[in-house]
């Protein structure tokens, strides 16, 4: 199975790292100082938990210059690099490729699909704390490390041997893999954590000490994650378990200080997810005819500070 991974951050890094660890085809696409860096010295994780994962050498290159046809097309980048990700896969994807888009907004696999109609897209996300800690170099500070992938509802299967091959592959690596039937309700469950956090650290500057006590912070926390849930509930997406104590347990237990990579990306002045991780959903809203006043009200917020 030939696995490419397009985007090297926290998440590609470690998906890919850990797949090429355990002997998988797998060729990263990447660029700059990261890129030359993985050539030269490979491609290292910083783990607390099983030490350094050094895969050396290591099959990387850029997009423009990758020419083959991957069994697997892992799409690790941001929401706003999401064009980038349908050009690849509309130059190198064949029929049976198997794309799997990995990011943090909810819905990108159907995004992706109305722009790839000869190609099968499934919708994926993933829990894993990490983030480039330097030129081919990965940290990952907590074991944290589950993802999840599936069709969608009413999706043609024809490749659902490949998914569950990649499912067991990615499970032998170590990775907690799910190829699930819910992929919908799934992402949606990880969405409800990342989603208000991102938009209420952003908007209050606030980090995970602020949302781990009662006070402005935690209010609008919860009821972010309270409009993500009815807006799950219109879309017919049944939860198994309670999303708001599951997040605020999660938000409970994070390290101090945290912020998310949505604030730190706008603290540099540069592009950021808000658009998929905000924008997007007080539009579902009004899709769905769900009020979304608290997203409604950070969006404005951030249209008019030109937050990208």
């Amino acid at each position: 199975m030939k696995i490419a991974v397009f985007g090297v951050g926290g998440t590609g890094g470690v998906l890919g790292g850990y797949l090429a660890a355990a002997g998988n085809d797998v060729t990263f696409l990447a660029r700059g100082r990261h890129l030359e860096a993985m050539q030269q010295n490979g491609l290292r994780i910083h783990t607390k938990h099983r030490g350094d994962i050094l895969v050396r050498p290591v099959q990387a290159t850029t997009a423009e210059a990758y020419d083959d046809t991957p069994d697997v097309l892992l799409v690790c980048v941001k929401y706003y690099n999401l064009e980038d990700a349908i050009a690849l896969a509309r130059r190198v994807a064949g029929p049976d490729t198997l794309v799997v888009p990995v990011l943090n907004v909810f819905g990108t696999g159907g995004v992706m699909q109305k722009q790839l109609p000869d190609t099968t897209v499934l919708d994926g996300c993933m829990y894993v704390f990490a983030r480039i800690g330097g030129p081919g170099i990965i940290e990952q500070p907590q074991k944290t490390l589950r993802c999840f992938f599936g069709f969608r509802p009413g999706q043609e299967e024809r490749l659902a041997p490949k998914a569950r091959e990649l499912e067991q592959r990615m499970q032998e690596t170590g990775i907690q893999a799910h190829f699930t039937d819910q992929i919908q309700r799934d992402a949606l469950v990880k969405f409800s954590f990342v989603s208000p956090m991102g938009a209420a650290g952003l908007y209050l500057d606030a980090v995970s000490d602020d949302f781990q006590k009662p006070g402005e912070a935690r209010d609008l926390f919860v009821g972010l994650v309270k409009e993500v849930i009815a807006l799950g509930t219109a879309m017919g997406i049944t939860f198994e378990n309670d999303l708001l104590e599951k997040d605020l347990q999660l938000m409970d237990g994070s390290e101090k200080g945290m912020t998310t990579s949505m604030q730190r990306d706008v603290a540099k002045g540069g592009k950021s997810e808000f658009a998929g991780l905000v924008t997007r959903i007080a539009e579902m809203g009004k899709e769905y005819g769900v009020p979304t006043p608290l997203y409604d009200k950070i969006a404005a917020w951030g249209r008019e500070r030109g937050i990208r």
